[in-house]
């Protein structure tokens, strides 16, 4: 299993899809519970930050 080191800003790429087709999610907020902003359709979630580890499949950092 990859660590990561998230901070606000980075783009996460996850496991599965969200419905509008899109896999990455920007970072907003960083804790216990992460806030994701989806980049396809600009969704925004709140999910713990154990389930954003389980399904991280990338991480690109902030410029």
């Amino acid at each position: 299993m990859r660590t990561y080191t998230y901070e606000v800003g980075d783009i996460v790429t996850l496991k599965k899809q969200h419905p509008c087709g899109s896999k990455e999610w920007e970072i907003l907020r960083v804790g216990a519970d992460f806030r994701l902003k989806c980049l396809g359709c600009g969704h925004q979630i709140m999910i713990a930050r154990r389930l954003v580890e389980k399904n991280a499949r990338d991480l690109r950092k902030k410029a």
